[in-house]
């Protein structure tokens, strides 16, 4: 079954065994979040990285990020820790909290899971730019 890169399957990716890699491997570019699957209304986004991106936050919700590969490096001003940048490695995750400007950067490409809400614009509450993916673009 092929599905066209926007079309959301019937599915919703549920009940099915997902492979992050391999849908990691039909995205091209940097900074471009694609939905794998669906709960509730919560979408999990695949996505590669490279270079730094903006600040920014997301008033209403929190932020999930789990490498899959390589090294994120995520600055954060005035979380519950102070400033401070936060090095997640393969096989590790954090959860930025709602409201918390951060900074995602990847020194070498990322490979990596995102969980959050449907709707959530990658650029943040305002944020607007060349940076900006569209929403709800399944691979």
């Amino acid at each position: 079954m092929s599905l066209s890169l926007h079309t959301q399957p019937a599915t919703r990716g549920q009940a099915q065994t997902i492979d992050f890699i391999s849908k990691i491997a039909q995205i091209d570019g940097h900074w471009q979040p694609r939905v794998v699957a669906e709960m509730n209304d919560y979408q999990f986004k695949v996505v590669k990285l490279l270079g730094d991106f903006l600040w920014h936050c997301h008033a209403d919700t929190d932020e999930t990020f789990i490498v899959l590969e390589g090294e994120l490096h995520i600055g954060i001003r005035g979380g519950p820790n102070g400033d401070e940048t936060l090095v997640v490695r393969a096989g590790q995750m954090a959860v930025v909290p709602r409201g918390v400007e951060h900074k995602p950067s990847a020194p070498a490409e990322v490979k990596l899971l995102l969980i959050e809400p449907r709707g959530v614009l990658n650029t943040g509450d305002g944020a607007q730019g060349g940076r900006t993916a569209q929403n709800d673009v399944w691979v």
